[in-house]
């Protein structure tokens, strides 16, 4: 682009040097005759030509007009082509996402919902931003996201995103009143999907709840506390950075659903063979009925719904999961 836009430069140059050199024209008069020609404006020459001047704008015509029309249309070329691109690349992802089944739903593509898609991405590319702010369009581009610029509060938004047929949906918007107003209208389309909510005070957690919140969290309350732990449990705190961050394949922790045809049904955890098999440990039980057994004995039965909490090597996790059918 850049050669372009000298070379039609350099005819501009050579026009007014021209008009300058064959007949005897000021600067002003000689770039005035120039930029006409080129553009094919089709005024009155400034003053009249010579032959010599007739032949030199024959010349300029022929070549600088034909380069100018030709640049006109690289132009106007590139903006279509961008337009058309945009319009097939935007219709390519309204397609995906209209076949996405059991996916998460971010609303706000802000610090929080930024770093929260991260982590979940490490897991499932699943996921649906909805956004309202244009100019984060390039960001989610960049970092390679299903996205949908809208207001999240929106029904006909929500529907885009498939709320109907995603597994949950978090709201992480900058106000709580705008979270408060997603939580209502999620819940309202599908009254079955697990909605987190993002609260900034104290006081509007109970109102998110009431709301249909399945789980509302205040990134202030849980940074204070993380700061307290590495303050006060330093050990404690790098362990859990390392086996929650997933940065590391030394250790991990995960957890595993154990469906109703797992062949895992009935048996203890010491016959289970998860220790042996997989060399994973069982840290907790939490119960289909929501009761967790914190290091349950080696002769506990697993049951169906239960979800074993594992602590192990990522390899060997994701092995486990695979037997379950966990994916």
């Amino acid at each position: 682009m850049k050669i372009t836009v000298f070379i039609a430069v350099l005819f501009f140059i050579l026009g007014t040097a021209g008009y300058m050199s064959i007949e005897g024209w000021g600067l002003l008069d000689s770039a005035y005759m120039a930029a006409i020609t080129l553009s094919t404006v089709g005024f009155l020459e400034v003053h009249d030509l010579s032959d010599g001047g007739r032949l030199f704008t024959i010349f300029l015509i022929f070549t600088g007009v034909g380069y100018f029309l030709y640049l006109c249309g690289i132009f106007i070329s590139s903006v279509v082509d961008g337009e058309i691109k945009s319009m097939l690349g935007r219709q390519r992802l309204d397609n995906k996402i209209k076949k996405m089944k059991d996916h998460y739903i971010i609303c706000g593509y802000g610090r929080i919902g930024r770093v929260l898609c991260k982590f979940v991405a490490e897991d499932t590319h699943n996921i649906v931003v909805v956004e309202q702010k244009e100019k984060l369009k390039d960001i989610l581009e960049k970092d390679k996201m299903y996205y949908i610029i809208g207001d999240a509060g929106n029904e006909e938004v929500l529907e885009l995103a498939g709320i109907k047929r995603a597994r949950a949906l978090v709201a992480a918007l900058a106000t709580d009143t705008e979270n408060v107003f997603v939580v209502l209208t999620a819940r309202q389309l599908n009254p079955d999907i697990y909605i987190m909510a993002r609260a900034a005070s104290n006081m509007v957690k109970n109102k998110l709840y009431v709301a249909g919140a399945n789980q509302v969290e205040s990134p202030y309350d849980v940074g204070g506390v993380s700061m307290g732990l590495k303050l006060l449990r330093p050990t404690v705190s790098n362990f859990l950075n390392t086996a929650l961050s997933r940065e590391s394949d030394a250790i991990q922790i995960e957890e595993a659903f154990v469906p109703d045809a797992s062949d895992y049904i009935g048996k203890q955890l010491k016959n289970s063979g998860i220790r042996q098999d997989y060399n994973l440990i069982i840290i907790a039980i939490n119960e289909k009925s929501g009761h967790m057994v914190f290091a349950p004995h080696f002769e506990t039965i697993i049951h169906p719904g239960d979800t074993l909490i594992v602590m192990g090597k990522a390899e060997d996790l994701k092995g486990f999961r695979r037997a379950l059918g966990n994916v």
